[in-house]
């Protein structure tokens, strides 16, 4: 599998477990999304605002590549969020909707990103003005994962809430090889 492939994996793996997340918010009353729960970003609505927050900046901050890349022109356009707790939305269907346009983003963005593009660093501030130059696989890798973590939080929000989101493994995505 190469690298490409990796994350092509990631972001499908990415995309499934945002729809089952978001399948079990639904079955929820608006009360329920946004009460307080004590975690990091408050509710489920906190923390899947967060989500779409933390994933616009990785995704205009990896705009600025050098190819410019074309899937990416969506999120030059978009308004920087103005901070990491920032709700951009407030109900859950414009909450998912913006959801899908970006796991479509990741898809199409992974999708045109050569070897030597994923190898080659970004330089980025980060959202204190701090200046960076990492490699895209490695913010890729971090991207994933930082959504990872996240939908764990979520996925015991919901399960604290009476909805379970079915199964997260990754396994169940990760293709069987064919026998040598």
């Amino acid at each position: 599998m190469t690298t490409r492939q990796h994350f092509a994996l990631m972001a499908s793996y990415n995309e499934t477990m945002n729809q089952q997340v978001y399948a079990a918010a639904a079955r929820l009353t608006p009360a329920e999304l946004s009460a307080e729960r004590g975690a990091f970003f408050g509710s489920i609505l906190g923390t899947l605002n967060h989500l779409l927050v933390a994933d616009t900046i990785w995704l205009q901050r990896m705009a600025t590549l050098p190819a410019r890349p074309p899937a990416l022109d969506p999120v030059r356009a978009m308004p920087a969020p103005s901070g990491l707790g920032q709700l951009l939305e407030t109900e859950l269907a414009p909450l998912q909707a913006r959801r899908r346009q970006l796991d479509a983003l990741i898809h199409a963005f992974v999708n045109e990103l050569g070897e030597d593009e994923l190898a080659r660093p970004l330089h980025y501030s980060n959202t204190k003005g701090v200046p960076f130059d990492k490699r895209l696989s490695s913010l890729l890798t971090h991207l994933f994962n930082h959504q990872t973590h996240h939908r764990g939080q979520a996925s015991t929000l919901l399960f604290q809430a009476g909805q379970d989101i079915g199964v997260t493994d990754l396994l169940v995505l990760i293709p069987n090889e064919a026998a040598s």
